[in-house]
Order: structure tokens, then C-alpha cells, then sequence
């Protein structure tokens, strides 16, 4: 059984996969498995075309404030790049899932589960929201870019508005609710729809 899993930026969609994991899930990380993509003699080359060779610091290394620059203010070649990335990382979970126990259950991690459609291929998707504000102040926490830069990618993803009314379940991280009741709340119903 294969679930979604999805949450805007600074949303606490990789904190609500590894409680998941420790509930026995296996957990398939899009976006951390898409870095190595990049690496990938063909989708390298197809990377330097479109971003140019500034894309790679070294053979082991991405730009990422040179890549998130371009694409972020640019929708074309954000489009571009997730159309070279987005099939590259659909067969590495093609070979992840074939090496898994067929009884558990994957949680297929990424943050643009519902923007390019990979929702459609799955049976439950899960959807985690925080406010805006919540969100923005986790990202500055964790990481060395501009409230201006946060709101630009926030806007690259649909709001929770849009991916509420696509999602199965969705967990309040808002640091308002407890999410491990949440959660197995979610797992439960899942579990019980398969095995009915």
C-alpha cells in the first residue's frame, strides 16, 4: 500500500514522516531522493542545458542558491526542471518499492504531491497544514534565506485551501493538536479500507 504524503513548506511534513516510520511505516523521500537525481549522468546534462553550468558547484555538489534563484522567480523553467526531474525520481520509486515487504505500508514524501499530479497514481494521500505564519517562522529557523524568499516558494506550491479538497486526511501541525492521535487515527482508517 502506497500513501502521499505532502505539506506546504515549513509545513512539518518530514517531522510527521518520521513518526510515521517509528509507527512502522516505510517512508519514500521524494525531495531527498530527487537531490541525488541530479547526479544522474543524463538528468545532469539535461539540467546544464537548461540552468547552464553554474546548476553544480562540483561533480558532488548543487548550486542551490544559484538553482532556487532561477526557478523560483521564473515559472517556465521551474516547469522545465520538475519535467526533468519529476519521471527520473518516478522510477527510483518504482525500484525503492519493489525491494519493500508488500504487506507495509509506504509513505511516499513530497512537497508537490498534488502539483504535478502524482496524487492520481495513489490509493490515500495525507496532507499536513500549519499556518502561514507558523510555517514561515519554522523556515527561518532552519534555515538562512529571506521571509521574501520563503513567501516566493510558498507561492510555487497551491495553498492548503486547493490541496485540502484533493487530500484523503489532513494532519493539523499547527502545534495546536496533538499529531499522534492524528495520525493513527489516519493509519487506522487506511488499514481498515485494505483490509475490507
Amino acid at each position: 500500500m502506497i500513501v502521499g504524503l505532502t505539506g506546504g513548506i515549513g509545513s512539518g511534513k518530514t517531522t510527521i514522516a518520521q513518526v510515521l516510520e517509528v509507527m512502522g511505516c516505510i517512508i519514500y523521500n521524494s525531495d531527498e531522493r530527487a537531490k541525488l537525481m541530479y547526479f544522474n549522468t543524463s538528468v545532469k546534462t539535461q539540467i546544464i542545458q537548461l540552468l547552464g553550468n553554474e546548476a553544480y558547484l562540483n561533480n558532488t555538489t548543487l548550486n542551490h542558491t544559484f538553482i532556487s534563484k532561477k526557478v523560483f522567480s521564473n515559472q517556465y523553467l521551474l516547469h522545465k526542471l520538475n519535467a526533468i526531474i519529476h519521471p527520473a525520481v518516478k522510477q527510483d520509486f518504482i525500484t525503492f518499492k519493489n525491494n519493500q515487504a508488500p504487506q507495509k505500508i509506504i509513505i511516499k514524501e513530497s512537497a508537490l504531491l498534488f502539483e504535478t499530479g502524482i496524487y492520481k497514481e495513489l490509493p490515500f494521500n495525507i496532507l499536513v497544514t500549519a499556518p502561514e505564519p507558523v510555517r514561515i517562522q519554522r523556515v527561518l529557523n532552519r534555515s538562512q534565506i529571506s521571509i521574501d524568499a520563503i513567501k516566493q516558494r510558498m507561492q510555487a506550491q497551491w495553498s492548503d485551501e486547493e490541496k485540502t479538497k484533493l487530500a484523503n486526511f489532513v494532519i493539523d501541525n499547527s502545534g495546536e493538536k496533538a499529531v499522534i492521535p492524528q495520525l493513527q487515527a489516519c493509519l487506522h482508517n487506511i488499514k481498515k479500507h485494505v483490509e475490507a
